[in-house]
């Protein structure tokens, strides 16, 4: 019964993380909506290919403002739905401190929270129950729980996953 609990908040743990990574990519995603990344001109291209160039740079915050020439934006037939800006469409690039990378480490060390519970809860179940195959089913679950653990807070003290700060989606917009 004690493991059952300790793997339902594993569970729970694992479901918090999926919906935070959805929640995150999503409301990123929508932000730059239609837009793509070009890292390699550092550019964005909008829907009506134009191109939105870093106008600003702020490395000790972590952000780059990239804007739209206003004259593309002010005669483009998409401007009412795209920004109510006279300046151009702005989008705003931020590195892991942002607000959304916050809430990021936020559900992550929630996650982390449930699975130490978890592991405390098989911990002491290890040393009450006296059956070798009682001990030895509770000591691969906190061994898998502990490898978790160990990779979940490795990304939490780095910031991010590397697979999640690979994408340009890391941005906000300005409309």
């Amino acid at each position: 019964m004690i493991l059952a609990y300790a793997v339902s908040l594993a569970f729970i743990a694992f479901l918090l993380e999926c919906a935070a990574r959805h929640a995150h990519r999503r409301s990123l995603g929508a932000s730059t909506a239609g837009f793509t990344y070009h890292p390699d001109r550092d550019v964005w291209r909008c829907p009506q290919d134009q191109h939105l160039f870093p106008i600003f740079s702020d490395s000790a915050k972590g952000v780059v403002v990239y804007r739209a020439p206003a004259a593309a934006c002010n005669s483009c037939k998409s401007k009412v739905a795209c920004t109510d800006s006279d300046k151009g469409r702005e989008i705003e690039r931020r590195d892991l401190n942002g607000l959304e990378y916050g809430m990021q480490r936020f559900h992550r060390a929630m996650s982390l929270t449930l699975l130490v519970l978890a592991s405390l809860i098989l911990l002491v179940e290890l040393f009450r129950v006296s059956g070798l195959y009682q001990r030895l089913m509770l000591t691969s679950v906190l061994a898998l729980l502990c490898l978790i653990l160990e990779r979940l807070a490795v990304n939490l003290s780095h910031g991010i996953s590397k697979s999640e700060s690979d994408s340009p989606a890391a941005m906000s917009c300005k409309r």
